[in-house]
């Protein structure tokens, strides 16, 4: 059989059943096993960095390896955004890549390109393999590294003449079960347990690795009674009507999250759960995040701890594992949970024709499960601030590596990931403009996204950073307007165009979605509005000064 083929099945016995990326003449043979295993489906997209953004957006909500696969040089360079992502998400992502046979590497081949290095800072493995008997060995090896420890990316490169040499049938290698848990010590545990009750003030700060311990995360402010400040990439994992939620801090964060980070209590502390303390996440390192505050940092990730701020007392765990026997522990010491009583109302839109009353009325239209991929752009720092989290997971926000059209990208990886729940992306038309013709991969697959675009004919996060800093702004920042509805409409993808509050109707949006396919809601509106980004409003307003 060709070396390629046990590749897969090893692939197939581990359960991976999707395969993202775009076919080309030096993966072509691992595309042609492929029409022998209907269980495996290749997902064709539209650009290798799109195919990445669905592979890291359905290793996070399959919570499984996934696979994404390129042709050599361009498709290879492509696609490394993609690993960078899913790098800074841990997530365990086997990125394949094609290359020139082994003979031709330093003639000039075409589409020559040593891609093992490219890929070495943005993987925790990257290996091109020359001999045949060593790529199953080597996928293998690479995909036990992707789910072990902090999970993360990996790379193998497949010259297109070693994928098709003979190879004698053996056994398969044992698919690497997914992690095992990191046990937190329970001597630390215990001390941070002692630590904690034995304060009157605290501040639970949460980032984005609470997504599978938000449950956790409210038991402990419950039992301690103190307030809750979320990251925003953690917008999404707690309720908005949580009494002791004070909102986001960081990026487009709000006043009450910044009220009680910025002014400490006497001998206070601050748990940092799940958060590697980044510069969105702190409002560019806020010193005051830390100062004269006891800091217990919880993470899976030792080398998290002591970056930024100096920690008190770190505890290496899985979160849900440190919460759970944390919270037993505080209970043991007498503390009891109090729910609180009053909860935060419900923002309402008014008839204003704005940003912020277009989500929110979208937000009443679609079903509170439905999950927001949320593109990079002026509009991202609304949904931070004004949108309501009514369902867990409702937010996916990739503030962190910051990649514009990565937002459309995982809401296809959602679709495939869990096709039960609604999910919706909410772009701009600078990020559709890059990755906008994945809607019909979303059509090719009937997959029932809706695709939002804040159309307001410019690159608004730009235009309004440098009208901040600069108080001026490059004419070539903007540009002549493009009628996307039209445009989805002539690839035969159901569109509407929204031009006033009036025309942003619940008919409007049930008609788009009852076709069960995607669908593709634009919306034509210029805010001039200052986002609403918080302190990074203060600090850009203050440039130079």
């Amino acid at each position: 059989m060709k070396a390629v083929r046990p590749v897969l099945d090893y692939l197939k016995s581990g359960g991976v059943d999707h395969i993202f990326g775009i076919p080309a003449g030096s993966v072509n043979a691992f595309f042609d096993e492929l029409y022998d295993m209907p269980e495996m489906r290749p997902v064709v997209t539209k650009h290798e960095g799109a195919a990445g953004y669905m592979a890291c957006a359905y290793a996070r909500y399959a919570r499984e390896i996934s696979v994404c696969i390129s042709c050599s040089g361009p498709g290879a360079t492509n696609m490394v955004t993609g690993a960078a992502n899913a790098m800074r998400e841990h997530l365990p992502v086997l990125f394949l890549t094609g290359a020139v046979p082994v003979n031709t590497v330093g003639l000039n081949a075409s589409q020559e390109l040593d891609a093992q290095p490219v890929f070495d800072p943005v993987t925790k493995y990257s290996v091109t393999v020359t001999d045949a008997a060593d790529l199953l060995k080597e996928v293998a090896k690479a995909t036990e590294i992707a789910l072990s420890g902090v999970p993360g990316p990996v790379h193998v490169a497949m010259p297109i003449d070693v994928q098709l040499t003979q190879v004698e049938p053996g056994p398969l290698p044992a698919f690497p079960k997914k992690r095992s848990p990191v046990v937190p010590d329970a001597d630390t545990i215990s001390a941070v347990a002692k630590e904690l009750a034995s304060r009157e003030n605290g501040i639970l700060f949460a980032g984005q690795g609470i997504r599978n311990a938000s449950e956790q995360v409210v038991e402990l402010a419950e039992l301690l009674g103190w307030p809750i400040v979320t990251t925003p990439q953690a917008r999404g994992c707690i309720s908005s009507d949580h009494p002791q939620l004070k909102g986001v801090f960081g990026f487009a964060g709000h006043e009450a999250a910044s009220e009680v980070i910025n002014h400490n209590k006497p001998n206070e502390a601050i748990v940092v759960l799940g958060s590697s303390l980044g510069e969105t996440a702190t409002n560019n390192w806020n010193e005051n995040l830390a100062k004269d505050r006891f800091v217990v940092q919880m993470d899976f990730d030792e080398y998290v701890f002591n970056r930024k701020y100096p920690v008190d007392i770190p505890v290496l765990g899985d979160l849900e594992l440190s919460l759970l026997f944390l919270n037993e522990e505080l209970q043991t010491l007498g503390l009891k949970r109090n729910k609180g009583e009053a909860a935060t109302p419900r923002r309402e839109a008014d008839e204003a024709y704005n940003t912020k009353n277009v989500f929110l009325k979208l937000q009443e239209s679609l079903p509170p499960l439905t999950r927001y991929t949320i593109d990079i752009g002026e509009f991202m720092s609304y949904v931070i601030h004004y949108m309501e989290v009514k369902e867990e997971g409702s937010f996916d926000i990739n503030v962190h590596f910051g990649a514009m059209g990565s937002g459309i990208g995982s809401a296809i990886g959602s679709a495939f990931a869990e096709p039960d729940r609604p999910v919706a992306a909410i772009t701009g038309d600078g990020c559709f403009f890059m990755h906008g013709m994945e809607m019909l991969t979303a059509k090719e697959y009937n997959l029932p996204v809706l695709f939002i675009v804040m159309n307001n004919a410019r690159l608004g996060m730009v235009y309004h950073g440098h009208t901040l800093q600069y108080k001026r702004s490059h004419a070539s920042f903007e540009q002549e307007g493009v009628n996307i509805a039209a445009m989805a409409a002539a690839l035969g993808v159901p569109s509407a165009r929204v031009e006033k509050m009036d025309d942003l109707t619940e008919d409007t949006i049930n008609g788009l979605r009852e076709g069960g396919g995607p669908a593709v809601l634009e919306i034509d509106l210029v805010d001039n509005s200052v986002p609403p980004m918080g302190d990074r409003v203060k600090f850009l307003s203050s440039f130079g000064k």
